[in-house]
């Protein structure tokens, strides 16, 4: 196992354990933490958090793979998720999606060969009202349309 959380950030964990009735259910917190450490979270990450939290390396796996938000090895700088679901799909979320693909080179689950990119299609994003939402990395950009892409690339691009 090659993940270890720094002294700082297993301190952080040990006193996040605390607060919950089962330190199994500090997963997500812990998920977050080894995200903040290593950039992205590894099997490694996953097995090292199984260990410390008492659950199988199986549970990690299947709640990290639940949630579309943290980040996986090969992601890139910025993470581009496009929300799928009823509301963000009625006001325009595939050709949003699709411009956006276009627009990048890449499909779903991909990511540009400068690593600057990747792109996903996502389930709610909790921002129906300002359909369609898009969510970069941290960021919610909403009542997002197909024409506005280029401009949201742009920007995203000056960030670097």
């Amino acid at each position: 196992m090659s993940f270890t959380f720094t002294p700082e950030r297993r301190a952080k964990l040990d006193a996040l354990v605390t607060r919950y009735p089962k330190k199994q259910a500090a997963l997500l917190p812990a998920l977050r933490l080894a995200e903040e450490q290593a950039g992205c979270i590894d099997f490694d990450a996953m097995e090292h958090i199984a260990e410390i939290l008492d659950v199988s390396p199986a549970k990690v796996l299947g709640v990290f793979t639940f949630y579309t938000h943290y980040r996986r090895p090969g992601t890139g700088k910025f993470l581009v998720q496009v929300c799928a679901t009823l509301p963000c799909a009625l006001r325009g979320a595939e050709s949003v999606f699709d411009r956006l693909a276009s627009e990048l080179g890449i499909g779903q689950d991909e990511t540009t060969k400068d690593g600057m990119f990747t792109l996903k299609k996502v389930e709610c994003l909790a921002s129906c009202g300002s359909a369609v939402c898009v969510q970069v990395n941290d960021d919610y950009y909403e009542n997002i349309t197909a024409d506005k892409v280029p401009d949201l690339i742009r920007q995203l691009k000056e960030k670097k």
